[in-house]
């Protein structure tokens, strides 16, 4: 059984989608379109740069969906593609959402340029930090996150669960500095402070949340088919009518990937293939079920074998 998987922020690079818009007529045509919906060329960013400009929150968002979606569309040109579910991590999760035909192509770049824009909006330059925890359980950096934020009276909580080994934390940044002190002394490996431009996935993203619901409900939803299995529930969402309540809530709410993954897994997935630049997820899914089998498509050089794992090959 396979699973398609879409990343999120963090994975781009520059130079990404150019190998198949030029040797793909549909991956060209998702790029003309994502150029002509938000009135500039999110191409010639993805393919030419510069790297400050792709790192933005608000062009990153739409260039990352354009890229999945349009490798995407380049691998339905050699043959039909059907998995049993679909996924995304954070960002990713809209991707999933075109995949499985609940969220025009058009809908989701326009959602996703707000959305980033929304995000960067919310919290003050320098007042919001993230940070990845490495060798500490997922239950005891909760736990730790929860009594500084009392201690402080300050937000600091799990924004991604990434793996049974990693978890991301955001909020103020003094309380996500206390936090990653305290969780060495508890025996973490490593605390990496990351060089992000907001706290995602954490309440300091409330306002965001509230400038994003009205544009959801602008747009229409269709039935997901395969069922999305979502960041907030970890749960396989077949219905159209709790698509816009699961975005809203994404916005301030911890990415369950481990859970996404250990539940795709008990529903009998045993094939993952991520879409989309970078390998981020397909390095987090061998932390999580190791046995399962992954693979990456990133590049027009990737497209045959990312065929034929589709394929069941």
């Amino acid at each position: 059984m396979l699973a398609l998987l879409f990343p999120g922020q963090g994975s781009q690079e520059v130079g990404m989608g150019r190998d198949v818009y030029e040797t793909s007529a549909a991956a060209r045509s998702i790029f003309d379109s994502a150029d002509e919906t938000l009135g500039f060329e999110i191409s010639r960013l993805c393919f030419e740069g510069p790297e400050d400009e792709l790192r933005r929150t608000e062009i990153q968002q739409p260039a990352l969906l354009t890229t999945s979606i349009a490798l995407l569309r380049a691998l339905e040109e050699a043959g039909p593609v059907r998995p049993a579910y679909v996924g995304g991590h954070s960002l990713g999760e809209y991707s999933a959402l075109v995949a499985c035909g609940a969220l025009a192509f058009e809908d989701s770049v326009r959602l996703v340029n707000l959305r980033g824009r929304y995000m960067q909006e919310a919290v003050a330059e320098g007042r919001g930090a993230m940070a990845a925890v490495l060798g500490c359980a997922p239950d005891q950096v909760a736990e730790t996150c929860q009594a500084v934020a009392a201690e402080r009276g300050e937000v600091v909580a799990p924004a991604n669960f990434n793996s049974p080994q990693q978890t991301v934390i955001a909020g103020e940044a003094q309380a996500v500095e206390k936090a990653s002190e305290r969780l060495k002394e508890l025996g973490a490996k490593r605390v990496v402070a990351l060089a992000v431009s907001a706290p995602f996935h954490c309440g300091l993203m409330a306002p965001a949340a509230e400038k994003l619901r009205p544009e959801l409900d602008r747009v229409t939803f269709s039935d997901p088919n395969p069922p999305l299995v979502s960041n907030v529930e970890a749960e396989p969402n077949s219905s159209a009518g709790h698509i816009a309540d699961l975005l809203e809530q994404q916005v301030t709410a911890p990415v369950r990937f481990t859970e996404m993954i250990d539940k795709m897994t008990a529903l009998g997935v045993t094939r993952y293939l991520e879409v989309g630049a970078g390998r981020v997820l397909s390095g987090l899914i061998a932390r999580i079920q190791r046995r399962s089998q992954r693979a990456s498509l990133g590049s027009r050089d990737e497209l045959d074998a990312a065929s034929e794992f589709v394929s069941g090959g």
